[in-house]
């Protein structure tokens, strides 16, 4: 693989502490959820950055295979991640599910579901993730 971008970030604290990128541009606090025992502090979390991640990565295969193929994704299509996390059925650990609701108005449903498949293929997180997520796709 010939590689043609590189970041890097850092976190300190753990879930509840401070992340930010080497060029500062992300710079987040990082807070436990209520649903993990945190305090609700404001602050974001592993799983939202996951999320916001995989959404814009996702749409951005969408648009290159729709592309390929010529067909126009309108400014308002929209990607939505949904994560949780919870403990592993083995007692081991922790685990995360993900699932995404693919919309793009205005394109035929059919060849939505298609170019979904296809940027399924294509997406670095739906390829990182294969064989440890089972990642369900909606095209609403």
């Amino acid at each position: 693989m010939s590689i043609l971008y590189t970041t890097k970030a850092f976190a300190t604290g753990g879930r509840a502490g401070h992340g930010a990128s080497e060029d500062g541009v992300l710079d987040v606090t990082l807070t436990v959820p209520k649903e993990l025992g945190g305090d609700g502090a404001r602050g974001t979390n592993p799983e939202q950055l996951f999320a916001t991640g995989y959404s814009a990565c996702f749409l951005g295969a969408l648009k290159f295979v729709a592309g390929k193929e010529k067909v126009k994704i309108p400014e308002d299509a929209k990607v939505t991640a949904t994560v949780g996390i919870g403990p592993r059925e083995d007692g081991g650990g922790f685990g995360i599910e993900a699932a995404l609701q693919v919309s793009v108005p205005g394109v035929d449903k059919v060849v939505v579901e298609d170019l979904v498949k296809k940027a399924h293929v294509v997406c670095p997180y739906s390829h990182a993730t294969r064989g440890n997520l089972d990642v369900k796709t909606t095209v609403v």
